[in-house]
Protein backbone atom coordinates (compact mmCIF):
# COMPACT_ATOMS: atom_id res chain seq x y z
CA UNK A 1 0.00 0.00 0.00
CA UNK A 2 1.33 3.43 -0.77
CA UNK A 3 1.84 6.36 1.65
CA UNK A 4 -1.11 7.83 -0.87
CA UNK A 5 -3.40 4.50 -0.34
CA UNK A 6 -2.87 4.94 3.08
CA UNK A 7 -5.41 8.18 3.61
CA UNK A 8 -7.58 6.53 1.31
CA UNK A 9 -8.07 3.44 3.59
CA UNK A 10 -10.01 5.03 5.97
CA UNK A 11 -9.04 5.46 10.10
CA UNK A 12 -7.89 9.38 9.63
CA UNK A 13 -5.50 10.79 11.97
CA UNK A 14 -4.81 7.81 14.30
CA UNK A 15 -4.53 5.54 11.47
CA UNK A 16 -1.81 8.04 10.26
CA UNK A 17 0.17 7.51 13.47
CA UNK A 18 -0.01 4.31 13.29
CA UNK A 19 1.18 3.49 9.56
CA UNK A 20 4.15 6.21 10.08
CA UNK A 21 5.50 4.07 13.30
CA UNK A 22 5.25 0.91 10.75
CA UNK A 23 7.64 2.70 8.74
CA UNK A 24 9.66 4.26 11.00
CA UNK A 25 9.64 0.69 12.83
CA UNK A 26 11.21 -0.73 9.03
CA UNK A 27 13.57 2.14 8.74
CA UNK A 28 15.63 1.15 12.55
CA UNK A 29 15.00 -2.52 11.30
CA UNK A 30 17.00 -2.27 8.00
CA UNK A 31 18.83 -0.34 9.21
CA UNK A 32 19.85 -2.64 12.53
CA UNK A 33 19.97 -5.34 9.65
CA UNK A 34 22.67 -3.96 7.55
CA UNK A 35 24.94 -3.17 10.87
CA UNK A 36 24.62 -6.96 11.54
CA UNK A 37 25.42 -7.59 8.12
CA UNK A 38 28.63 -5.34 8.29
CA UNK A 39 29.72 -6.95 11.99
CA UNK A 40 29.37 -10.39 10.95
CA UNK A 41 31.40 -10.29 7.68
CA UNK A 42 34.42 -8.64 9.87
CA UNK A 43 33.66 -10.91 12.12
CA UNK A 44 34.01 -13.77 9.36
CA UNK A 45 37.06 -12.10 7.99
CA UNK A 46 38.78 -12.00 11.13
CA UNK A 47 38.01 -15.49 11.66
CA UNK A 48 39.54 -16.61 8.80
CA UNK A 49 42.62 -14.62 9.00
CA UNK A 50 43.08 -16.50 12.90
CA UNK A 51 42.56 -20.00 11.14
CA UNK A 52 39.31 -21.08 11.67
CA UNK A 53 37.99 -23.10 8.91
CA UNK A 54 34.46 -22.41 6.84
CA UNK A 55 33.14 -25.03 8.85
CA UNK A 56 33.80 -23.64 12.00
CA UNK A 57 32.32 -20.54 11.14
CA UNK A 58 29.50 -22.06 9.32
CA UNK A 59 28.72 -23.61 12.97
CA UNK A 60 29.00 -20.79 14.59
CA UNK A 61 26.63 -18.78 12.14
CA UNK A 62 24.25 -22.34 12.37
CA UNK A 63 24.38 -22.62 8.55
CA UNK A 64 25.94 -25.02 5.90
CA UNK A 65 29.65 -24.29 4.98
CA UNK A 66 28.48 -23.99 1.48
CA UNK A 67 26.21 -21.10 2.52
CA UNK A 68 29.10 -19.37 4.55
CA UNK A 69 31.52 -19.71 1.74
CA UNK A 70 29.12 -18.77 -0.85
CA UNK A 71 28.24 -15.60 1.00
CA UNK A 72 31.75 -14.78 2.30
CA UNK A 73 34.14 -16.72 0.49
CA UNK A 74 35.31 -14.10 -2.29
CA UNK A 75 35.55 -11.25 -0.05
Amino acid sequence: MTRTAVGEAGGGEESAEVIGELIELTRQRRHQLAAIERREAELVRHARQQGYSWQQIASALDISKQAVHKKYGRR
